[in-house]
């Protein structure tokens, strides 16, 4: 029953989705709204479908209804409840009907927030979102069904992936990246509808940033949840490693990351339409490409799926995805025509354009090294290793360079600067960051790139918090019929300005972390006998013996150890290796002792009861902690910058207003309000 259900569900959710999308297109292009009603009840149907079908694979896997070919996959009756949930997209077909969930929820509730307005537009946006929801009803249907009937049905089933099981942060994980995956669809929906009717109004572009802005912190949350969980699950001793499914998820970031950018000089100064619009398709692009690694089996990775026969169906929509977007931007591109010009090369526009170079540079590089080894396997019939060390040569010094650009950008103004007020205003945080510097550098830290790197953080967080709690500023925004408009914006009104500079605070934090983390770590392994020490950095790990115990889907064994520390406070800690019915090999939890400065990791490799020996990986990591540290004020600086702006605006003669006001040098007035 519940597979009937199921089945029927999608299928009417693939008849919507198709309905609204040739309506909603076909509509959009004849500049006609007769269609829009039906478009919005398609955009109804089609989420309930995906709701429905989601609740009743759900409910299958709760009730162990082992007749559906997905549940006979990933169900066990002695999987906990939370992991029977979880196990919703812990498999390929779970996974793609998990998207469709979360596409039929976002695409509703941007109809529903925007329905009464931008006519001219909503059509076409929604018949594009519409149209990506075609191909993921269709996969859910056909290549990657889950509701397929078993008989005869299996007593049990072999539970989810063990490493699925093996930690909290997979019940959060994937959520938070297939919201940023699958929310970058409505802002590819919002620049094609934008593109189709070659033009992209001002009223327009505030859904597209504030949407692209709603994926970009889900996808960053995703990303650093998922580093959390390889440190605190995989037991390799880190957090990164260029694996291509981690690649996969941080290209469409580096993307999404400049065209939020690129929507300020847009704003401002009417520049880069075309570029910001380009920047939108790029980061849907990559999200699909980013699933097609995941879920076509080409990449052998820990975070991928199995091998499976949706790739090809995944690569013609690729295919289809990139010859409508360079159509687009071919044909209308021409359309989108700037209204502005840099005026100087020491202004914030230019910083930004420049910014975003860079952000292409290191996604061209970074998505290279993805592929290469397949594309030099598929021409050549060599599969090439490319690794950590291409990955780190090429796109640190893009890192650094961005960090660089964060602090001089906000420090430049708009338009053409005054050069004696940017030198004042250049003193402090320069240096600030040379003194920070030095003080590593007296601390006994080495390596060019670590230091640049954190005295660069001083240099950047000194500006970001001027401009926190910069005073109110009044700009001279425009001259009309002899008046003059006094728009004043302050730390605490300005939501999207402020909110910016909380993000770009979390941000620093990661890159300071990352540095000190992988430039600084230690590391030891060793065999030791009951009573023994291991030695690592000042800390003391005494062996004493071994614990086993049960759990209602597992059994482990963990490892006791007396950890004294440099400051001689004392703690136990259990690294433990689990076992699960489905998997021949353990699988380790290590044992973190974590404090602000440091974390102490440690890993049990092997034991032996006999013996009474155990093997352990050791490591000490500084500051790594400060990357998880970071997501509240990522969220934090996101939902200030996504809540409405007000402005508090004033016409006064102008007479009146320079008599009033001192003179406003060069472009320093537009800076203080941007």
């Amino acid at each position: 029953m519940n597979g009937t259900i199921g089945n029927g569900l999608v299928l009417g959710g693939l008849a919507f989705a198709a309905f609204g999308a040739i309506v909603g297109l076909a509509s959009g292009l004849r500049r006609s709204e007769t269609g829009y009603p039906w478009v919005l009840r398609a955009v109804w149907g089609f989420a309930a479908c995906m709701i429905g079908a989601n609740l009743t694979m759900v409910h299958a896997l709760v009730t162990n209804d082992f007749s559906v070919k997905y549940v006979t996959q990933v169900g066990s009756l002695d999987t906990p409840l939370l992991y029977k949930v979880v196990s919703l997209w812990s498999a390929l077909e779970g996974s793609i009907l998990f998207w469709g969930l979360i596409m039929g929820s976002y695409i509703a509730a941007f109809a529903l927030i925007h329905r009464r307005e931008h006519a001219r537009y909503m059509q076409l946006a929604l018949g594009t979102m519409l149209a990506v929801g075609v191909f993921f009803a269709f996969l859910i249907a056909g290549p990657a069904n889950p509701w397929g009937a078993v008989f005869p049905v299996p007593a049990d089933g072999p539970g989810p992936n063990p490493l699925l099981q093996n930690h909290i942060l997979m019940v959060i994980h994937p959520p938070m990246l297939y919201m940023g995956y699958v929310g970058m669809t409505v802002p590819f929906g919002v620049a094609v509808a934008g593109l189709l009717r070659g033009e992209i109004g001002e009223a327009w572009m505030a859904p597209l940033r504030r949407w692209t802005l709603v994926a970009w912190i889900f996808l960053s949350v995703g990303i650093i949840l998922g580093a959390w969980w390889a440190y605190a699950v995989l037991g390799w001793g880190g957090y990164w490693a260029w694996d291509p499914v981690e690649n996969a998820s941080f290209l469409p970031w580096l993307t999404a990351t400049a065209f939020m950018h690129s929507t300020m000089v847009q704003e401002r100064k009417r520049m880069l339409k075309l570029w910001t619009l380009s920047l939108a398709l790029a980061s849907f692009v990559l999200t699909i490409l980013g699933t097609f690694m995941t879920r076509s089996g080409i990449f052998n990775s820990v975070h991928s799926f199995t091998q499976s026969d949706i790739g090809p169906t995944f690569l013609v929509f690729l295919g289809i995805l990139l010859v409508t977007c360079i159509g687009l931007l071919a044909s209308r591109g021409h359309l989108l025509v700037p209204e502005g010009r840099l005026s100087s090369a020491l202004s914030r526009e230019t910083s930004i354009l420049v910014n975003n170079l860079v952000f292409v540079a290191i996604t061209f590089t970074v998505l290279l090294g993805t592929v290469y080894p397949l594309v030099s396997e598929a021409v050549r019939g060599v599969r090439v290793s490319v690794g950590e060390p291409y990955f780190n040569k090429m796109a640190v010094p893009g890192g650094i360079a961005v960090l660089f650009l964060m602090g001089v950008g906000p420090m430049l103004p708009w338009g053409t600067p005054d050069k004696a007020t940017l030198r004042r205003q250049f003193i402090i945080p320069a240096v600030v960051g040379l003194v920070v510097t030095a003080a590593c550098y007296a601390a006994g830290l080495r390596g060019v790139y670590p230091l640049l790197t954190f005295g660069l953080a001083g240099f950047v967080t000194v500006i970001t918090l001027r401009e926190l709690v910069a005073p109110v500023r009044v700009r001279m925004s425009e001259r009309k019929e002899g008046l003059v408009t006094a728009v004043v914006t302050s730390a605490t009104k300005a939501q999207r300005r402020f909110g910016g500079y909380v993000v770009h605070l979390g941000i620093v934090l990661i890159i300071v972390a990352v540095a000190a983390s992988s430039s600084y770590v230690k590391h030891t392994s060793g065999t030791v006998r009951k009573g023994e020490n291991l030695e690592l950095g000042g800390y003391q790990m005494k062996y004493l013996g071994l614990v086993s115990g049960e759990e209602p889907h597992r059994t482990f064994v963990a490892a006791r150890l007396q950890v004294t520390a440099p400051n001689g406070k004392e703690s136990e800690q259990r690294p433990r290796l689990n076992y699960y019915e489905r998997s021949t090999d353990p699988i380790g939890t290590p044992a973190v002792r974590e404090t602000p400065a440091e974390d102490l990791y440690i890993s049990m490799m092997a034991f032996s009861e006999q013996a009474g020996t155990a093997s352990f990986n050791v490591w000490v990591f500084p500051l790594v902690g400060w990357i998880w540290w970071s997501i509240p004020l990522l969220v934090l600086g996101t939902l200030i910058a996504i809540w409405p702006r007000r402005k508090a605006a004033v016409a006064v003669s102008p007479a009146a207003d320079l008599g009033a006001s001192p003179p406003l040098a060069g472009g320093g007035a537009e800076r203080g309000a941007a």
